[in-house]
């Protein structure tokens, strides 16, 4: 049985072979503000785009985009900003979810846009 980082890493590998078919440039991945991190940092067009991604195997009590609560978001933002002062970026930012779900055979992904945005 995978472990859960083995299960994550998968689902991250499956997130960037998603966003690249659709013409989105990957800039990094596992970007690290402190202990905060950003999984998946992309450009689709001029918008810089920050990716989390929730992956589980079966589906058990809830959706994986649920396990992004309103601290998982406080964290994404505040290394998405630490991200962007440190590449003295200036540019539309846009936070999305991609959640993955490995069942016995096969996968299911699904891609949230604007999942969430950041709170003046």
């Amino acid at each position: 049985m995978a472990t859960k980082q083995e299960i994550g890493k998968k689902g991250e590998d499956l997130a960037v072979l998603y966003l690249a078919n659709l013409g989105y440039k990957i800039v990094t991945r596992n970007w690290h503000f402190g202990h905060k991190e950003l999984d998946i940092i992309a450009k689709d067009g001029d918008m810089l785009v920050i990716v989390e991604v929730k992956s589980v195997t079966g589906l058990r009590f809830e959706h994986p985009s649920e396990a992004v609560t309103k601290q998982k978001i406080r964290h994404i933002i505040d290394a998405a900003e630490a991200y962007i002062l440190e590449k003295e970026m200036d540019c539309e930012t846009r936070f999305d979810v991609v959640t993955v779900i490995f069942w016995k055979e096969g996968h299911e992904l699904e891609h949230f846009k604007d999942a969430f945005y950041p709170t003046l």
